[in-house]
Formats: C-alpha cells, sequence, structure tokens
C-alpha cells in the first residue's frame, strides 16, 4: 500500500486507486448518515429506516450526480468512450443532479412506509450541506471548481497546501470551492439550530430552508467559477439556473405560499383518560383508600398522600404500601372497588363530551392511551357517554413497557394503521408529557391541578391548557403536530 502518490490520490493498494474525491463524498455521506440517524431516531423512528434510506439515496445520488454530469458536459465524448461514464473516481459528479434522483428515491421510501417525506426530509436534508462541504474538499485534490485567476498575494493569507494547489496551469486561481464549502457549513448551523429555535415549527420549513441557502450559496459561487457546466451551446450555467428554481420553490415554501394549494392533514389525536377526560381523581382516591384501609384500618392518607395515585399505575402505586408478595391481591380488590364506585363517583371533566362530539364531528380521528386496563378504560367511557366517538384504545393490558414509555402511543398508530408523524398527545401528568416527548408528538398538558402544575410545566410540553376547549384552538395553528424536528 502507498499513501499519497500523487495530489489526488489517498492511497495506491496494488492496483486499485482510492481517490481523494471519492474518499470526501463518502466521508461527508456518513457524517450526514450520523446525523440524520440520530434525527429519525429521536423522532420514534427505527433506526433501520435510517440506514435504509442513506444507502437508497446514496446510491441514488451518485447516479444522478454522474448523469447529471455526463448528459450536460461533452456528452458526444462519453458516448464515444462508455467505459468512461463509470469512472467517477476521476471526478464529474453535479451535486444537484444528485439531489434531484436522491430526493426522487426519497419520496418512494417515505410513501412505502407510511411517514412524512417532508418530515423525514426535515430531519435529513440540512445535514446534506455538511457532505456537500466535505465534497468541495474533494473538488481541490482534483483542483476543480475554482474560479478566475489572481495574484500570488492574493494567498497570503491562506494556509500554503491551498496556496500550492490552485496553482493550476501556472496561473493562482481563485479558491471558489473553499467559498462553498465555508458558507454550506455556515447553512448547516443557521437552519439546524438558529431557525428551528427562532421559528415555529413547520413541516418542511428545513427543507425550504435549505433550497434558499444552497440556491443562493451556489448562484453566488457559480458565477466566480471558470469551469461551471453550460446548457448546450449557449452561456447559460446549469447550476444558476437550478439555484434560481431552487431559491424560488424554497420562497414559496417558507412563507407558506404551497400550503394555500394542499389541503392541510389533520392530526389524529389521543388521550389521557383520567384527569384528562374523565373526573376520575375521587373515584381513584376512595378506591385506594379502601384497598389500604383494608390492609392496615388506621392508615392516614391526606390530601398530598392522595394525589400521588394519580398518574402511575395501580401496580406502581400499589407497590408503594406493600410486600411485592401482596400486590396481586390488592391490585384484584381494587378493581372490583373501583368498578362499583364507578356509577356514584365518576363523571366527564368539564366541557369534554362536549370536545369530543364536536372534534369527531369536524373528522379528526381519536383514540385513548391509559394506563388503565382497556375493560375498565371502555366501561368508564360508556357511562360517560363517550365511547363511541374513539377510533382507538391502547389500555395498560396491551403493553408491555407502560409510561413514559412511548409503546402505547406507537401502538395505537399501529391500530390506526398510521404513521406517527401527525399526532397530539394529552394528558395532565409529566409522565403523560414524557410519554409523548418520547414518541416525538405534540404534546398538550391540562392543568387540572395547582400542586402538580410545576411538575408538569417542567416537562416542556408544546402546549399548556387549563381547559379542554382551549384545544380548538391549538388546532387552528399552522404548525406540524410533533414535539420537535430534530
Amino acid at each position: 500500500m502507498t499513501f499519497f502518490p500523487d495530489i489526488s490520490t489517498f492511497a495506491n493498494i496494488g492496483p486499485i486507486s482510492i481517490k481523494w474525491y471519492a474518499l470526501c463524498i463518502l466521508v461527508g455521506a456518513f457524517i450526514t448518515l450520523a446525523v440524520s440517524q440520530r434525527n429519525l431516531v429521536k423522532m420514534g423512528y427505527p433506526k433501520s429506516y435510517a440506514e435504509d434510506l442513506f444507502y437508497g439515496c446514496l446510491i441514488s445520488g451518485i447516479i444522478g450526480a454522474r448523469l447529471w454530469y455526463i448528459i450536460f458536459y461533452h456528452l458526444g465524448d462519453y458516448l464515444a468512450n462508455p467505459i468512461s461514464i463509470i469512472m467517477t473516481w476521476q471526478g464529474g459528479l453535479a451535486i444537484q443532479g444528485g439531489l434531484f434522483l436522491g430526493a426522487a428515491y426519497g419520496f418512494y421510501f417515505t410513501r412505502k412506509k407510511k411517514i412524512s417525506f417532508l418530515r423525514a426530509a426535515d430531519a435529513i436534508v440540512p445535514s446534506i450541506l455538511l457532505a456537500q462541504a466535505l465534497g468541495r474538499w474533494g473538488n481541490f485534490f482534483n483542483q476543480e471548481a475554482f474560479g478566475r485567476v489572481v495574484n500570488e498575494s492574493y494567498y497570503n493569507f491562506f494556509p500554503s497546501f491551498i496556496k500550492n494547489m490552485m496553482l493550476i496551469d501556472g496561473s493562482y486561481r481563485e479558491p471558489t470551492f473553499l467559498y462553498e464549502s465555508a458558507l454550506n457549513v455556515l447553512g448547516f448551523f443557521l437552519i439546524a439550530y438558529v431557525l428551528k429555535k427562532y421559528r415555529e415549527n413547520r413541516r418542511g420549513d428545513q427543507v425550504y430552508a435549505y433550497l434558499m441557502w444552497y440556491g443562493i450559496t451556489r448562484f453566488f459561487v457559480e458565477g466566480l467559477r471558470t469551469d461551471s457546466l453550460y446548457v448546450w451551446g449557449t452561456q447559460l450555467r446549469i447550476a444558476q439556473l437550478i439555484s434560481l428554481a431552487f431559491i424560488l420553490v424554497g420562497s414559496i415554501g417558507f412563507l407558506g405560499l404551497l400550503r394555500r394549494f394542499v389541503k392541510a392533514k389533520k392530526p389524529i389525536i389521543l388521550f389521557d383518560l383520567d384527569g384528562t377526560l374523565l373526573d376520575t381523581e375521587m373515584l381513584i382516591i376512595e378506591s385506594m383508600k379502601r384497598v389500604l384501609k383494608r390492609r392496615d384500618p388506621f392508615v392516614k392518607i391526606d390530601r398530598e398522600t392522595g394525589l400521588s395515585f394519580l398518574g402511575p399505575t395501580l401496580s406502581e402505586t400499589l407497590a408503594r404500601f406493600m410486600p411485592e408478595d401482596e400486590v396481586p391481591a390488592a391490585f384484584e380488590f381494587y378493581r372490583k372497588v373501583n368498578r362499583e364506585l364507578h356509577r356514584s363517583l365518576l363523571r366527564p371533566m368539564p366541557g369534554a363530551l362536549d370536545l369530543i362530539q364536536d372534534l369527531k364531528a369536524k373528522g379528526y380521528t381519536l383514540g385513548i392511551y391509559s394506563s388503565k386496563k382497556k375493560d375498565m378504560v371502555e366501561y368508564g367511557l360508556v357511562l360517560s357517554h363517550m365511547r363511541e366517538y374513539f377510533d382507538v384504545i391502547v389500555g395498560y393490558d396491551e403493553v408491555k413497557q407502560h409510561k413514559p414509555s412511548p409503546e402505547g402511543l406507537f401502538k395505537a398508530c399501529e391500530l390506526l394503521d398510521v404513521s406517527h408523524d401527525d399526532v397530539i398527545y394529552v394528558g395532565d401528568t409529566d409522565t403523560d408529557m414524557i410519554s409523548a416527548h418520547n414518541a416525538d408528538m405534540y404534546s398538550i398538558a391540562i392543568v387540572t391541578h395547582q400542586e402538580r402544575e410545576e411538575a408538569l410545566l417542567s416537562t416542556k410540553p408544546n402546549s399548556a391548557i387549563h381547559s379542554l376547549d382551549e384545544i380548538k384552538e391549538i388546532l387552528g395553528k399552522d404548525i406540524a403536530w410533533t414535539h420537535s424536528l430534530t
């Protein structure tokens, strides 16, 4: 093995040459994979989705970039020597062609997996700027993507290796590759961090910001280059024309003008039950009191202790007060007492029935994910005349991992045969909110107890309300129904 045999080659392994150009592209691609994988997993997608999507887009992107370059750069020469078409290690990839074919594969993949194309794109596309930034250094090693002739003094403040590599055909050339590389890195941080922090989360915003930033960057840099690709027989630079299209589409999308022509997708709305739709405070506290007094008639239960019964699963609460071997019998006694008390102590939360009826009439898909067993959830909904309005119910007994795990929320989506891309979860405890965040779903916290308000709001829900009726106002927003983008 021989390292650095010439300026464009990283290493020779026997007859095989590993070019810096290919190495830069691959390293940049894997940086994109790492960032995208982190984002997609955080958004609740399986790790395998990121890998499958990456490799499909990478292969499609390389093919697209090569075809774009061939079509607009001496097509006749490549047709005269067809074997040269596959010699990508010698240079000759046009990133814009790669973006088009890579995006086409991404659209196919997301449709196949029934996930939002724009949501996945928001998680992935900004990181492409990092790959493009590194790819430009591949051009550097190939002595491509350069600009006008400049004086040697231009490089007085540049590292010597850049100066030496920019001596091309006896003249120093302007390092336009470096301009674009630096602007791409800057664009990534502005889009992935600054934009996200200061703009309300809307689906596609990061994609549109990418199109605008890269379009402006490439249009400016391309105008400085002296080795551009041109439309056949004209002085029109292909990259600048495509850049103008990127800027136009990105601007229209970012300003929300495209939404006028696309019907907004209604989010799925999932609710917690106890304390959210049904006022079960007295029911739960009284049921638990009877269980504990049966074991110890002199036990004292103050309000703080009573409120601690709300939220956790029944098994978790019982385990706090008795040995593990006593929990199963206490569990069954609680269920018996709780069911007997339903008719006398259960009542809907203020405005719950009206809200559910109104949402259903407007075409929303509704569901329940509760820490109670499913049969008790259904019993409570029947007594409160709300059962008919819910399309799916997931109870404590239908999941292996309970809140704050997102398993129950994902199961509800699975039963509805939808992705979790546009889902709202409404709950009244910090555990509910953490469950929603772990699924990267939009969270609405309903504050019902002043004593628990601080803990509830400390989870940073997307919205906090004091009345169920406020949900209607939230639904009027033009945003993405997810907790975050990354």
